[in-house]
């Protein structure tokens, strides 16, 4: 069967240190025996291109997204329902075949989160590993509903991933619905902050998340950011609303 037209080329970063052992064993069931393929799948070069970056990046999703369905130790189907409608909106229909698969794989293995994300830590930047943490809790609140296990997990998670608390909050904040109290989280704030500190919050955190922080990563991941910078924008307008004010 081969690879698919998801993730093409040499993966990068992830073939080394302890997600590299468990990336082979996702993509062996990939390859068609094709020497060549195998190759250029896991040809190694100097220093990493922006696919092998990409590549990584959607391996590493896939990876912690498995940690993530299993830490409340079943995999509801709101969940994968929910991993296919985010790669189908974002990168394909043609994507979702591959991406299951990786998925699939995943799920049967133990992975060991702290090792796993240290790795990540090590070679993703910091607006790269809030895009990605921002998509974990959107599949654990896949159902309405993130239990106090996934919530415990997701933190843990965030702390391996090196993502300050407040951060992780905020992200967590932004599933919670569109009450002000989750607004003033999302935002990183206190409800008694003024109203122009209320401004320079929204401003600070419009240039943190903006999507064009992962662009590096191609133009479908950059398209899923854009979902988070939505909820920011919301959350301020909430509030907005509450206060009075332009």
């Amino acid at each position: 069967m081969g690879l698919g037209k998801w993730i093409t080329g040499a993966i990068g970063w992830a073939l080394g240190g302890p997600l590299g052992g468990l990336v082979g064993y996702l993509l062996g069931s990939l390859f068609d025996g094709d020497s060549q393929q195998t190759q250029r799948v896991y040809g190694s070069g100097g220093g990493f291109t922006a696919n092998e970056q990409r590549n990584s990046f959607l391996v590493s999703l896939l990876v912690l997204s498995a940690a993530v369905m299993k830490s409340d130790g079943k995999v509801l189907r709101s969940e994968l329902e929910y991993v296919k409608d985010f790669i189908r909106r974002n990168f394909g229909e043609a994507a979702l075949p591959q991406a299951l698969q990786i998925l699939k794989a995943a799920l049967e293995k133990d992975i060991d989160l702290p090792q796993i994300c240290a790795q990540i830590k090590l070679h993703m930047e910091q607006p790269q590993r809030l895009q990605l943490f921002h998509y974990l809790v959107g599949i654990a609140n896949a159902d309405g509903h993130v239990s106090q296990v996934e919530i415990n997990d997701l933190k843990n998670i965030a702390a391996y991933l090196g993502i300050p608390a407040q951060e992780a909050a905020s992200i967590l904040a932004m599933f919670g619905g569109n009450d002000v109290d989750s607004a003033y989280k999302v935002l990183e704030i206190e409800p008694t902050a003024t109203d122009e500190q209320v401004k320079r919050a929204y401003k600070k955190m419009a240039i943190k998340h903006h999507p064009d922080k992962v662009e590096s990563l191609g133009e479908d991941v950059k398209r899923a950011a854009e979902e988070k910078f939505k909820s920011i924008a919301a959350a301020y307008e909430t509030i907005k609303k509450e206060r009075g004010f332009n």
